[in-house]
């Protein structure tokens, strides 16, 4: 990563949008051009994989760690492609302007989609769309196939499909792809349009200086294709369903661990294969985006499998991960790559160390730091380390102000009062955490885009504890302002941090 830069945490999602839900379209644009007058170097964004309601729109649960999220593809730019009549798009819905209605965009965009694929049936497009499907085949074929024959057999998971489905019997399969061929193709032809314009507006921020970071969760979910396409790599008994599944173990603050339900990797069958499906999967993200974060980067090291048939995590087990052997792949087909390792929760010294000899950067949250501990906390001020990546707080905590406001003990708001020297009001409290990022030693700060703006705890992204509700948050356009920029480009670089394309 460049020395001494800073960037802006923002979802695609949550991005000003008439049609519900931020997309890929204009307004993705403008707060490119945002980052740019405000010297940021980072864009950062949750993972880009498809979503699900009935996983209440989880980005880090989903059915393909390939495929793009077809509900961020922009209507404008279907239109502007030619794909679609602009008077298609009327009447827009009454989507509501701060909070995203995921199952009112998805009936909205899947007539929207409808239409543009019979257009494009009789465009001039098809070369292109045929040389996309060539260069992804090795992954869009199985995902087309999936999502299509899981809608043939009304939802079910892929292990309760017919067995010769199930097993993917190449005479079964042909003769439902043949049967299915239209819709298989549209699948194809979404995913197109999801790429098509997410290079484009990446090409266009990295020509503004701004590089793109993104997110792949270690685990992929059972119900994915992933998992039916290739059964082998994933701890599964004969009938396909999981022995073994992730988490992390009871601790102080959760006796009975966490049950995430995940199927665990069989690394020793990855090790045969020369890792080749992990060299795919950041392969591909490579191109996606400039750096990668990898979520629950511990599980390389070491991770904790519970038998499925658990419903608590407090009967796992420590297993040991690939460590160098998988990386060592990774960086022989990937030298330089850019990965920044979630390191965030406790970690064991060994784990630490195998993050150190890979060179990668970890984590430190200033939310984090304001303990009992405080003079020997890592994630305070004065123990920060150049290589790592700096945030207020994360997708997974509360708002500056709403941890200030409503979540921080009384000790703790006292704590980061004396360590400041002065009192701190909350309605400074988030201008106070950025400064604190900006000015830290760390070779990277990345402010969540809700602390930017000093938003309360509404404005939260995600509460690990409760399962309805997250991911909707939305950013109102009015909110940035000339005199956000301006603030934000004298602190940038006041604390050395600006870009180098100012």
């Amino acid at each position: 990563m460049k020395k001494r830069a800073s960037g802006i945490f923002l979802h695609i999602s949550s991005l000003p949008s008439l049609y519900g839900i931020g997309d890929l379209g204009p307004n993705a644009y403008t707060f490119a051009d945002f980052l740019a007058e405000a010297g940021q170097s980072y864009w950062q964004v949750l993972p880009l994989n498809p979503t699900r309601l009935d996983n209440y729109n989880c980005p880090y649960s989903s059915h393909s760690a390939f495929a793009g999220n077809t509900l961020l593809i922009s209507p404008e730019l279907m239109v502007g492609d030619g794909l679609l009549e602009s008077a298609y798009l009327e009447p827009i819905p009454e989507f509501p302007k701060e909070r995203v209605n995921y199952e009112k965009v998805t009936t909205y965009k899947e007539i929207l989609f409808h239409r543009a694929y019979e257009q494009f049936k009789k465009s001039n497009k098809k070369t292109e769309f045929e040389d996309f499907c060539a260069r992804h085949s090795f992954w869009l074929n199985d995902y087309a196939d999936f999502v299509s024959f899981k809608n043939h057999f009304q939802g079910r998971l892929w292990s309760e499909w017919p067995k010769e489905i199930r097993d993917r019997e190449p005479s079964a399969l042909q003769g439902l792809e043949k049967q299915l061929e239209p819709v298989i193709e549209k699948e194809k032809f979404l995913q197109y349009l999801f790429y098509h314009q997410w290079f484009k507006l990446k090409n266009y921020c990295n020509q503004k200086g701004i590089q793109i970071i993104g997110d792949t969760p270690i685990y992929v979910d059972y119900d994915s294709a992933e998992v039916w396409t290739h059964p082998e790599i994933f701890s599964l008994d004969k009938e396909k369903k999981p022995v073994l599944v992730s988490g992390v173990p009871p601790d102080y603050f959760s006796p009975t661990g966490q049950y995430w339900g995940n199927p665990v990797y069989r690394w020793e069958v990855l090790k045969q294969e020369g890792y080749d499906w992990w060299v795919k999967r950041i392969g591909h993200n490579q191109k996606l985006f400039d750096l990668l974060r990898i979520d629950h980067f511990r599980g390389f090291v070491d991770f904790w499998a519970i038998p499925a048939e658990e419903k608590t995590a407090i009967k796992g087990r420590w297993e040991k991960g690939p460590k160098h052997q998988l990386f060592n792949e990774v960086l022989k087909h990937f030298p330089g790559i850019q990965i920044i390792a979630e390191d965030l929760g406790i970690i064991t010294d060994e784990v630490r160390e195998f993050i150190r000899e890979l060179g990668f950067p970890g984590m430190k949250v200033l939310l984090f730091a304001w303990t009992k501990d405080l003079p020997q906390n890592p994630y305070a001020p004065h123990n920060h380390i150049h290589n790592c990546v700096l945030y207020t707080g994360t997708h997974d905590n509360n708002t500056a102000r709403g941890w200030f406001e409503s979540e921080a003990s009384k000790e703790e708001r006292e704590r980061f009062c004396n360590y400041l020297g002065r009192e701190v009001s909350k309605e400074e409290v988030h201008w106070v955490l950025v400064r604190i990022a900006m000015s830290s030693v760390a070779d990277t700060a990345i402010i969540p885009m809700q602390d930017l703006l000093g938003l309360n705890q509404s404005a939260r992204m995600n509460h690990p504890a409760v399962p309805k509700g997250n991911w909707e948050w939305r950013l109102v356009p009015e909110l940035l302002t000339k005199e956000l920029v301006i603030k934000l480009k004298e602190m940038t670089e006041l604390y050395n941090r600006a870009s180098q394309k100012l």
